[in-house]
């Protein structure tokens, strides 16, 4: 990834709402939500609800299918893996000791070495 890149990823997220549903999305899993799902989820109204899914699109984080009449939304994991590699390598610096492999447990793992 790119510096710029990041820079629009990290700017996407840097906003309550949006980060809240970028987690819900990542949680989904590949099988994403319907839009009316995730306002459901958030209490979000449907017009705030576009603006943030457009702004988290446009940063790559977030992709879009049709499906019937209704529009699934699934965040992107090769775009968040990438987002998440440049932090490492560029603010790690290659540090064996940054904590990288704590910091990029999952809950369950985090769960088993407590």
């Amino acid at each position: 990834m790119k510096a710029d890149a990041a820079i629009d990823a990290l700017g996407a997220l840097a906003q309550e709402h949006r980060l809240a549903l970028f987690r819900l999305l990542v949680q989904a899993g590949d099988g994403g939500l319907a839009a009316g799902m995730i306002a459901e989820k958030l209490g979000v109204p449907n017009s705030s609800l576009s603006f943030h899914l457009t702004q988290l699109r446009e940063a790559g984080l977030v992709l879009q299918e049709r499906q019937h009449r209704s529009i699934i939304y699934r965040a992107n994991y090769p775009a968040m893996n990438s987002l998440v590699a440049y932090l490492l390598e560029n603010c790690c610096a290659g540090a064996a000791d940054c904590g990288a492999g704590v910091a990029c447990e999952t809950p369950a793992q985090e769960r088993k070495s407590a």
